[in-house]
């Protein structure tokens, strides 16, 4: 199989794809392997193979082959090895498709995306994890996209200068892959020291249970497991690529939005309780909210203090917090003179 770029300037198909079967079967094509989503092809005659071609790729195959209406290409290689060109028709016509087993498998939902600006937000910052392969591009919406390396997921959203939130984008098979071999779990300890996380799929939950090299009900209890242990990171199924990609756009606005808003309605709200009980001494009441076990994780370990990735926190670090924010346990008189962090 040969792959050159297409001499034609004005053509929207950048790519000869040459596959030997017969005399050879030419196409124009967008791509040099459908690796997120089929890739249309356009037949063309042999005479239009350039005398010189550019050549962009020589893949060798194991097997091409027709069956029925598709020609199985297999690679001779490890990785992306198999697909299919296929013979269809599309909209009263005759089209042509080449697919990969994990595009195949994605289902195509008759649903328009909308182009509505998410949380009401202009024009959203997204910064997209330096090592992220075929990142979302997020195409029509009001998205601009910024590449730096990210601590944890593969999008996320910053208010001043500060992570608030992250992405954490997963192929089924890289769902598996990385639930099997234990690195699923370090991920989620990760995104879970953050205000927000979460992790979307780019498939259906049913595809579960339809795996074939590993046992289903291994991957559902890993993943319910999951999400018992870490709560506050949600795994998002969105049946294709392009739904968990504005799904992600949706949920990291309202992220942005929630960042914005919350500390502001928080500290009205400790202001309001603070009047009605005339103050935090008449009562004994402390105005502030109780802190998740994320927040004073991630505010040990920003202090250089070794906190574990999961579980619950020592009483001493607790206490640490407590005294640099001025709060005072469960129990404890008002003044704050009368009581000391232990040691």
């Amino acid at each position: 199989m040969v792959i050159a770029r297409n001499p034609d300037p004005d053509s929207a198909l950048p790519f000869l794809l040459r596959l030997p079967l017969g005399d050879g079967l030419l196409f124009r094509t967008k791509g040099t392997w459908p690796r997120t989503g089929a890739l249309y092809c356009h037949p063309v005659p042999m005479a239009d193979w350039p005398e010189r071609p550019e050549i962009v790729e020589r893949v060798p195959l194991r097997a091409c082959s027709r069956r029925g209406a598709a020609i199985d290409v297999v690679a001779d290689r490890s990785r992306e090895s198999r697909s299919q060109v296929v013979f269809t028709r599309a909209r009263g016509r005759d089209v042509v498709f080449w697919q990969s087993p994990r595009t195949r498998k994605q289902a195509r939902p008759d649903v328009r995306v909308p182009t509505a600006r998410a949380a009401g937000i202009d024009e959203l910052e997204i910064v997209v994890d330096a090592h992220e392969r075929y990142a979302y591009r997020f195409a029509g919406q009001q998205v601009r996209t910024v590449r730096r390396a990210l601590s944890c997921g593969d999008y996320a959203v910053a208010v001043e200068g500060e992570v608030v939130a992250a992405v954490e984008r997963k192929s089924l098979p890289d769902l598996v892959g990385s639930l099997t071999g234990g690195r699923l779990r370090y991920a989620l300890g990760e995104l879970a020291a953050l205000p927000r996380a979460a992790v979307v799929v780019e498939d259906r939950y049913s595809r579960v249970f339809a795996l074939d090299r590993i046992r289903p009900a291994l991957v559902a209890d890993g993943l319910a497991e999951l999400q018992v242990r870490w709560p506050t990171v949600p795994i998002v199924f969105c049946e294709t690529r392009k739904l968990a990609e504005e799904w992600t756009y949706r949920w990291l606005a309202a992220a942005v939005t929630w960042a914005r808003t919350e500390s502001a309605a928080l500290a009205r709200i400790a202001a309001v309780d603070a009047e009605q009980t005339g103050g935090d001494g008449a009562e004994g009441i402390d105005p502030q909210p109780e802190p998740s076990t994320a927040d004073i994780r991630s505010w040990a370990r920003a202090q250089g203090l070794v906190v574990p990735d999961r579980g619950r926190l020592g009483a001493e670090i607790r206490a640490q917090w407590d005294a640099a924010h001025q709060r005072r346990p469960p129990g404890r008189p008002a003044d704050q003179s009368l009581w000391t962090p232990p040691d």
